[in-house]
């Protein structure tokens, strides 16, 4: 792409079928710079070999089978390696191009895709969910009663969109998942995805606690509804399924299935080809075992979760799971976001877009998170209080994946660093490794 010293912006219909925004620019980086020049952006290359110390030690002590990171300083790629064996028993090295199950780092494409369509005008952050979907509770368990009845009371705060994406909205919260659960045991109801044995073959991956026969995500999110919230919006944080209805709000406001529209607005545009809900059969060869490390020793874990993603129905998507890919295509994503909102020549979200969701703290002073938690939409967001190393700057957002998937975006910086792997059971590495990257830059811890 020839470079021009004018911002051009052209408004066109793709062959994704959706209308996006082609950029080009001097700024800001529109693809990685994968032979980047140690010295001038400031790396130590001594400390570059204590990062590969490090990661071969993760695997030597059988901390981890395999494990992958990625940093890029400004668009320049300073580390991309591979370290371990991505399946122990055949003895098959990991690489780069691996896929993992990303479990939770779906959430943050997730909230990306009902953001643009916020930006095309069709729903704001702080409109109430029942102007979309009128079923939305309105009321809160008050109290639960010896026979398993409850009692509710009105909501003081509507539900908004802004709750949704910040896990603030009370949906199957507290009391009410007893509830729900209690329900499933009486009646009988399937256990959810999490709940099957691993050699029953899954349509897709799936949220524990849902109908584990459900074909679309619609039939969860009905399910849902017809019980009341454990909190009123906005005042407590609770995690995982309000992205799921975050989601459902996407199909129901685009008129599209999930897995769709987030192909049309996010991952082809960003040219994240080998990230999906789905793949075809041969694509399993290419997914990590995950292993638990349990006395020194590499335990196999279940592989149900990559099987899924090949299943032969092919259904069923949702908001809070349910992405895999190798990490060089989360690392498009994380770069799109760094760059306030564009990269590969395409703008999927408005400079002021990013600003708005990485900068504002949704959640109050004293919340489930612990001290000094904060998150904005679809992000964690550091400070003084609460930073998985010293040096990252108070600017920073992140977040991750139940397996080990983790990834920080840091603007002060202007650095981009993913490190992945796939363990149920684990030590806490990913600290150990951040420190060492920040290192390699020789950044001090940041005050401001």
């Amino acid at each position: 792409m020839k470079k021009l010293n004018l911002v051009f912006v052209l408004l066109a219909t793709t062959a994704f079928g959706c209308s996006v925004v082609s950029v080009q620019k001097d700024a800001l980086p529109q693809s990685f710079n994968q032979n980047a020049p140690s010295k001038e952006l400031g790396v130590n290359t001594e400390k570059i070999a204590a990062v590969d110390s490090l990661l071969q030690s993760f695997v030597e002590e059988k901390k981890l089978n395999s494990v992958a990171a990625f940093v890029a300083k400004g668009g320049n790629v300073v580390y991309k390696k591979a370290f371990g064996l991505k399946d122990v028993e055949n003895q098959i090295p990991a690489t780069i191009d691996d896929y993992y199950v990303l479990f939770s780092q779906t959430k943050a494409v997730t909230t990306v895709a009902f953001m643009t369509l916020v930006e095309k005008g069709l729903v704001a952050v702080d409109d109430p969910v029942s102007k979309y979907f009128p079923e939305i509770p309105d009321q809160v368990v008050a109290k639960v009663n010896e026979d398993g009845t409850y009692e509710t009371r009105p909501v003081e705060t509507p539900m908004t969109f802004a709750h949704l994406m910040s896990h603030s909205s009370g949906l199957n919260a507290g009391l009410v998942g007893e509830i729900r659960r209690a329900e499933g045991k009486k009646d009988g109801a399937p256990a959810g995805f999490g709940g099957q044995v691993p050699d029953k073959k899954p349509n897709g991956q799936r949220s524990f606690g849902g109908n584990a026969d459900s074909k679309h995500l619609e039939e969860e999110m009905l399910a849902l509804v017809k019980y009341p919230l454990g909190f009123d919006p906005g005042s407590e944080w609770n995690y995982h399924i309000s992205t799921n209805m975050l989601a459902y709000m996407i199909e129901r406001i685009s008129g599209k299935p999930l897995r769709e529209y987030v192909k049309e607005t996010i991952l082809e545009p960003l040219g994240m080809d080998n990230t999906d809900w789905y793949y075809q059969p041969e694509a399993l060869n290419r997914f990590v075992k995950p292993y638990s490390a349990v006395d020194g020793k590499l335990e196999p874990g279940s592989t149900m979760y990559a099987e899924g993603t090949v299943s032969s129905e092919q259904t069923y998507s949702e908001g809070a799971i349910g992405l895999n890919g190798p990490i060089e295509d989360y690392a498009r994503f994380c770069q799109m976001l760094l760059n306030k909102g564009e990269f590969n020549g395409y703008r999927i979200l408005k400079p002021e877009t990013v600003e708005m969701m990485t900068t504002v703290n949704r959640l109050p002073e004293q919340n489930s998170g612990g001290k000094g938690f904060q998150f904005g939409l679809g992000f964690e967001l550091y400070n003084e209080v609460k930073k998985p190393a010293p040096a990252v700057s108070n600017t920073a957002y992140a977040w991750g994946g139940l397996l080990g998937t983790e990834y920080i975006i840091d603007p002060q910086n202007d650095l981009i660093v993913l490190f992945y792997m796939n363990m149920f059971k684990r030590d806490p590495l990913y600290p150990k490794f951040l420190g060492k990257v920040y290192d390699i830059f020789n950044y001090q811890p940041k005050t401001e």
